[in-house]
Order: C-alpha cells, then structure tokens, then sequence
C-alpha cells in the first residue's frame, strides 16, 4: 500500500505526541512543549498546520529537521535577524537543544535539569535522533498505510 506519512494537527501546538495519541504524560512531555517554544522563538514561526511530507512545506519541527540534517540549520532563524544581533554559537545551541527536546521517543529526550545545563555550558551536546513530527499507522503486518476511511459498521443485535 502506498506510504503516506501526514502531519496530525492534534499536536501542533506545544502537546507532546504520546500524550495527543495515547495519553501517556510525562515530564518528558514537558520537555517536548520547551523544545517547540524554544524553536519557535528561533524562527519567529508558529508550529502548527498540516502538510503533507512530501510538499516543500513543512511545519516548524519539520523544517527544523530539514536544515539540520542538510547542514544549514541557521536558515531556521528568524528573517528579521540580523547577524549582528545575536550570537550564532548560541542559536546553533538553542537549535540543536531544541531538537533534542522533540525527539520521537520520551526517553530519548533530555530532562528540564539537562537542558537548562545544555543551555548554560559550552560542552559537547549528544546528537539529536529524528523529532516527532510526522505520524504514521503500521499494519500488523508491518507495513505502513493512510488511515483515511478505514471503519466497520457493526449492526447490534439484541439476545
């Protein structure tokens, strides 16, 4: 079945995507919310909106993603910056931060105690792994399908 990978809109805003999906909240999920805020702030962008993967236009965490993979993760920052009025290390640094706290997996992000730490020191920041940014439905046989219009109708009858 062809693979369609879309943005859900439940979570646009700062709500962690385990707790949108599943209701599992956590002080990781916390720790996602600051990740986008501090993206946000970056970018001068909101993180909302549906798009599709496939089109140019991605959302923030998206977008984000996008840069850093390909090496230029200060085209994340706002237009209305200037070079000159701030520091690139620390925008790299609230970037690279800000990944690491919308990575896919809770556990996989740091807690709020590391990140302020992250923020405040200059040493080696691990790798972030690919944020949480798109959802996907996977069969049982594994392999990944659209959930548009998939239902039953179940008729009841009475005993």
């Amino acid at each position: 079945m062809l693979l369609d990978i879309v943005v859900c809109d439940v979570y646009s805003g700062y709500m962690a995507p385990e707790y949108a999906i599943d209701g599992q909240y956590s002080v990781k999920s916390d720790v996602f919310s600051f990740g986008i805020l501090m993206l946000e702030i970056v970018s001068g962008k909101k993180n909302s909106g549906v798009y599709h993967l496939n089109h140019d236009n991605l959302h923030l965490i998206g977008e984000a993603w996008k840069f850093w993979k390909e090496g230029r993760p200060l085209e994340l920052t706002d237009e209305f910056l200037h070079s000159d009025s701030f520091t690139e290390s620390e925008v790299l640094r609230c970037i690279h931060v800000g990944l690491l706290c919308v990575q896919q997996l809770p556990q996989e992000r740091p807690n709020m105690s590391s990140v302020l730490l992250m923020l405040g020191d200059e040493s080696a920041l691990p790798q972030p792994k690919e944020p949480s940014f798109f959802l996907e439905k996977r069969t049982l046989d594994g392999n990944t399908s659209s959930s548009t219009n998939d239902f039953t109708i179940s008729l009841l009858q009475p005993r």
